[in-house]
């Protein structure tokens, strides 16, 4: 039997921890190693795991694998320190503040070509996803004509203890409710349509008024003609996540997405059929879930690919990159925006 991968966590709050549990239960892994700069000093925690104040110390560890879940205005600079000294990693989203940052991890990775770098966009893995894309993909409904996606909650800062607004603070987080939540969904859009070329936006922070946003609405079109517009929202009081996906011989409508908190209401896919006699009420199907596999998904194929040196799949840093992007094109699509913070995406 081979030796576990052994893993080392740079960032051991919610999103950490919550990786930690799935690493335990992926039998060619173990984790070793924490590090958070909330310790005070060098320990152990439960079941014997190493912590440390400095992601630096835990790079010495011995580790082979490294999972980055800190603040974004590091988590380029980490991941390019893992991959220097060896290891494989796996970075959440999104890759870090702006594209410039992303374009130096990747010229990283190819210097390092025996390591796999993966991040992590988990609604990818949810299975209201996986099923709309098995059916985009078989093309029993058509061709895409176009989608309609909302993604927002109620706040920007929504998590409590010290620190805990650096969201709000576009000198850590680089952007607001897009770059943070709304990324997801323009994942999720490029995802099933492809790339855009043409951007439209409006971009504001009225509401709350921190130097990041709390609103961004897009409005883009694929050069074969596909239309996609989203709402990215800190405004809405009743979260809510939902893709209106139309295509020429019905419609793939994904409401809510299980999560943590709850607050997003049951997982739905529902599948409506287009029909010559119908006046607007058609027959449909709808599918509810359960269970979110996404975040155990996503480490089981990362630790698959380390053991059987197989490519990433999905969350490569070419999809990254396309992802923030696109995430930046809608930004500086809003002309007031982009001078207001000297944004650009070249």
């Amino acid at each position: 039997m081979k030796p576990k991968i052994k893993i080392g966590i740079a960032g051991y709050g919610i999103v950490g921890k919550k990786r930690g549990e799935c690493i335990s239960k992926n039998q060619n892994l173990e984790l070793v190693a924490v590090c958070d700069r909330y310790f005070e000093s060098t320990g152990k925690i439960e079941n014997g795991i190493h912590f440390y104040s400095d992601y630096k110390e835990l790079l010495s560890h011995g580790i082979d694998a490294l999972f980055v879940c800190l603040t974004n205005d590091v988590a380029s600079e980490v991941t390019i320190a893992g991959l220097n000294a060896g290891l494989h990693v796996f970075c959440e989203k999104p890759p870090g503040q702006n594209l410039e940052q992303v374009r130096d991890v990747i010229e990283t990775e190819k210097k390092n070509t025996n390591q796999k770098l993966k991040y992590g966009f988990n609604h990818r893995y949810h299975e209201s996803v996986k099923e709309a894309n098995k059916i985009i993909i078989s093309g029993e409904l058509g061709d895409i004509v176009d989608l309609n996606a909302v993604y927002g909650k109620s706040k920007v800062v929504t998590a409590t203890g010290p620190n805990a607004d650096w969201r709000s603070k576009r000198k850590i987080a680089g952007g607001g409710i897009l770059l943070d939540q709304g990324i997801h969904m323009v994942d999720l859009i490029r995802y099933f349509t492809g790339d855009f070329k043409e951007v439209h936006s409006f971009i504001s922070n009225d509401y709350w008024g921190y130097d990041v946003e709390d609103n961004a609405y897009a409005i883009m079109r694929t050069s074969d003609g596909k239309v996609a517009m989203l709402q990215s929202s800190a405004t809405q009081w009743r979260h809510d996540f939902h893709l209106h996906i139309t295509l020429q011989k019905g419609s793939i409508i994904l409401k809510g997405i299980l999560s943590s908190t709850k607050s997003y209401g049951s997982e739905t896919l529902t599948i409506a059929y287009k029909s010559d006699n119908e006046q607007g009420d058609p027959k449909e199907k709808v599918i509810h879930y359960n269970h979110d596999p996404s975040w155990e998904d996503e480490v089981n194929e990362f630790a698959k690919a380390i053991v059987e040196d197989s490519p990433i799949k999905s969350g490569t840093s070419g999809d990254a990159y396309k992802t923030m992007e696109l995430v930046y094109r809608i930004y500086c699509a809003d002309p007031i925006w982009k001078k207001k913070f000297n944004l650009s995406y070249d």
